[in-house]
């Protein structure tokens, strides 16, 4: 597993070579975001410890395998950490695959892995996990989140983009990275939620596959445009 501190307080785990999960620092130790493929745990456990600090909470940004695939062995290596997920995407973690009455009907793609563990926390837009704000990105899974760090406006933002082949929304596929495009659920709902975070004015983002992007901008504006005739479609 390879190692990579970005921020200030951001450091990057990469699995396999495209598979990212995240430490972020705060004052009373670290917050995991993802635990990446079945596996990484003990990769993510030397990480940390290498950060010389403890992991007091793991929030996932949805519940595909290869985010939430190491959860169940976390969980049993941390005993009392606080597992967070969005409340829509907990039942997706649970195995309950039905869609809500007024959500697109379109086929839930991608690995959904079996997992035991059952979040301590729900959460909803607007919540703060540490120095994270919680911000609904529905799209590539119903209750997927991203996470923006309000210290150095930092956005965590899990499956929404990718990084690898250059900057994309997931509701497309790229054909030089096409996986996360391809695991995608709604791909209208997923280029309106990479619009509104594009809002947010991010200073650096980091996604669940590819590098982190220092001054993203125009390479959102960019990834944008490509997807712009379904954007104004959807308006």
């Amino acid at each position: 597993m390879r190692v990579r501190h970005e921020r200030p307080n951001l450091t990057r785990m990469t699995r396999l070579g495209f598979v990212n999960a995240y430490l972020v620092t705060e004052d009373d130790g670290l917050t995991l975001v993802d635990t990446m493929l079945s596996g990484s745990a003990e990769g993510i456990l030397a990480a940390a410890g290498g950060l010389e600090r403890p992991i007091v909470r793991v929030v996932l940004t949805h519940a595909h395998s290869d985010h939430a695939g190491s959860l169940d062995a976390l969980a049993a290596r941390l005993p009392g950490v606080e597992i967070a997920v969005s409340a829509r995407e907990a039942r997706l973690l649970a195995g309950d695959h039905g869609l809500d009455a007024g959500e697109p009907d379109s086929k839930l793609r991608g690995g959904w892995p079996q997992v035991e563990t059952r979040p301590t926390r729900l959460l909803e837009h607007g919540d703060r996990v540490g120095s994270l704000r919680v911000v609904a990105a529905p799209g590539h899974t119903p209750g997927h989140i991203a996470l923006l760090d309000e210290r150095d406006a930092t956005l965590i933002a899990g499956d929404a983009f990718s990084t690898l082949g250059g900057v994309s929304t997931t509701g497309r596929i790229n054909r030089r990275f096409p996986l996360p495009g391809m695991a995608t659920w709604d791909r209208p709902t997923a280029n309106r939620t990479a619009a509104m975070l594009r809002t947010l004015d991010p200073a650096a983002l980091a996604v669940g596959h590819g590098p982190v992007i220092a001054d993203p901008a125009a390479a959102i504006d960019h990834a944008l445009a490509v997807v712009g005739a379904d954007l104004r479609m959807a308006a």
